[in-house]
């Protein structure tokens, strides 16, 4: 009698958890958490490519040393940040993409300096990284997209109720997003 009490209460529970979403709050996280890994990847591709269109400019650029410098500073500090997909706060997310804009930046800054360099713009290894590291950054784009969408369904799962009482009992808490860079709500003025 108490083995089929027992069984009873085991049944009860692991249906009140599947009731309560708890099932599904770990599929969810672990498709965050899955989607962040592609996030991470779509960096890692662009970081990758960074040296070779360092290199490539450095041969046809010598006067652009301080450049070439920024962006592989800027390549080392965004490859040293690291962000636990366990802790995706949004403080955590926001020091994450600060590190990768500052890399941005720096790559936008060389592409702008290549201008005065004709030899180097008809490159064919030029165009050819300056083509994927667009195509880079489309990844990047999507995959933020996509990650960004993962975590809004998370997030309403979490907070629904009665999945908002399980979720404080197991530890399940909202995840952060990723925003807009600061002032880019702002157009940039182009001027000849």
């Amino acid at each position: 009698m108490k083995r089929l009490l027992i069984a009873c209460i085991g049944l009860l529970t692991a249906l009140s958890f599947s009731s309560c979403g708890y099932n599904t709050m770990v599929a969810q996280d672990e498709n965050v958490k899955g989607k962040w890994a592609q996030v991470e990847n779509a960096y890692q591709r662009r970081a990758d490519l960074v040296p070779n269109l360092v290199n490539t400019v450095k041969g046809a650029a010598q006067h652009e040393e301080g450049t070439l410098t920024a962006v592989t500073e800027a390549r080392a500090k965004a490859t040293s940040v690291q962000v636990d997909p366990s802790n995706l706060t949004d403080e955590s997310i926001a020091n994450y993409q600060q590190v990768q804009d500052g890399l941005s930046q720096s790559i936008g800054r060389l592409l702008v300096s290549v201008e005065a360099y004709p030899d180097l713009k008809a490159n064919s290894n030029f165009q050819e990284l300056q083509a994927q590291l667009e195509g880079t950054e489309n990844r990047i784009s999507v995959e933020r997209r996509a990650y960004n969408e993962a975590v809004q369904e998370y997030n309403t799962t979490v907070r629904r109720f009665p999945n908002n009482i399980m979720a404080g009992i197991f530890g399940f808490s909202p995840k952060g997003t990723f925003k807009a860079a600061e002032g880019s709500d702002k157009a940039p003025t182009v001027e000849f």
